[in-house]
């Protein structure tokens, strides 16, 4: 659909983005830097084009020889990825509530996942309404 658009922004709200002509998937990658940069495997939206508002709030660290990486300066939120050779750039998939439902077309760097990416395996798996009861229950006040 030409012409449609996403909005996002970072977790403090300071950098808002919104993407043109979004793909219709996220790949994620599992690489080492990656993972640094955002605590765990990176979720990433392409899209045609972006356009930052209050970009006067988005720092930019080259991670690599080949790449810079987006943060917010304020919460310090990951918010892009920027594939240098290729001018390539790709959106932390988090930013945005409409990315919630779509499915991953391809993973890489699998060869560097960890183990605790997974979710697998028999342990407690809380619901941020079981998490917030048990935080009340310690006498946490949550607002």
């Amino acid at each position: 659909m030409s012409g449609e658009t996403l909005a996002g922004h970072c977790l403090c709200g300071a950098v808002e983005v919104t993407l043109t002509d979004p793909r219709d998937h996220i790949e994620i990658c599992h690489c080492d830097m990656c993972r640094r940069s955002g605590g765990a495997f990176y979720g990433a939206l392409e899209a045609e084009s972006f356009a930052f508002a209050n970009d006067e709030f988005v720092g930019v660290y080259r991670s690599s020889d080949w790449a810079e990486r987006g943060f917010c300066k304020q919460c310090g939120s990951c918010l892009f990825y920027h594939f240098l050779p290729t001018g390539n750039r790709s959106f932390a998939a988090g930013l945005f509530d409409g990315a919630n439902a779509l499915p991953v077309r391809r993973e890489i760097f699998v060869d560097e996942k960890v183990a605790w990416q997974a979710g697998e395996g028999d342990h407690p798996k809380l619901t941020g309404e079981e998490v917030i009861t048990e935080a009340k229950a310690a006498g946490f006040t949550l607002d």
